[in-house]
């Protein structure tokens, strides 16, 4: 199901199968709610279970790499090979203790690298077993590649916060995402924020008086009875 699916069923729900022209609710406020909800939700799915579903993953495509100064990667010695992505990195739904970066690879998929803490890098030249290896972390929004060995590109897979923005990274000469794209998310859990919204949220604002008279009070407002001035003059 595509977003707009989702977002358009729980708007029919809520509306108790009506068509209708005046809402408390827009669209827009639905799917932001449906984003929503699904970070919490996986969140609490991967505390409980430990688990990535693969289908609430998103591939980035192949991101280009720079090289940087490594003296202002965490403090690297500067003759430190490093690079770093070219763009910022989308956020990530935020796991236990670790962002939500679940693959990090050459674009064949064959070289694999692993993640590494940021507060670790300026220890990984001391390295005795392991100082030879690509490593990669995040400063900020950017990914960084210790020792990427002629790298120039990345492929990067991760559960991300809003799934619209990796519609800004190219997969195989087009978007990573549309409109027509399916929503990253577990079938069961479309059902679970379904519910959510259209029994929690949402009911609070259909039990919500609106304003048809357009004086800014709820329609039904019954106003206070006038008090008499004790200080009038007679």
């Amino acid at each position: 199901m595509t977003l707009k699916e989702i977002s358009y069923n729980i708007l029919n729900l809520y509306r108790g199968g009506r068509s209708s022209n005046n809402e408390h609710i827009s669209l827009r406020q639905i799917e932001f709610n449906v984003k929503y909800y699904r970070a919490m939700l996986l969140r609490r799915d991967f505390a409980k279970n430990g688990m990535v579903s693969r289908h609430s993953e998103q591939s980035l495509g192949c991101i280009e790499l720079e090289k940087v100064n490594a003296s202002q990667c965490c403090s690297l010695p500067i003759e430190c090979d490093v690079v770093r992505t070219v763009v910022d990195i989308p956020r990530t739904v935020r796991y236990n203790f670790n962002d939500a970066i679940t693959h990090v690879a050459d674009p064949s998929g064959l070289i694999t690298i692993p993640v590494v803490d940021a507060l670790t890098v300026q220890w990984l030249p001391y390295d005795r077993f392991t100082k030879n290896t690509r490593k990669a972390y995040m400063i900020e929004d950017r990914m960084y590649i210790y020792n990427p060995a002629g790298m120039d590109t990345i492929n990067i897979r991760g559960v991300f916060e809003d799934p619209e923005e990796t519609a800004l990274f190219d997969c195989d000469g087009s978007d990573c995402y549309d409109d027509e794209s399916d929503f990253p998310l577990p079938m069961d859990l479309v059902q679970a924020i379904t519910d959510g919204l259209v029994k929690g949220t949402f009911m609070m604002i259909a039990q919500t008086a609106s304003d048809t008279e357009n004086d800014t009070l709820q329609t039904g407002h019954i106003a206070p009875p006038k008090q008499a001035n004790s200080g009038q003059r007679k």
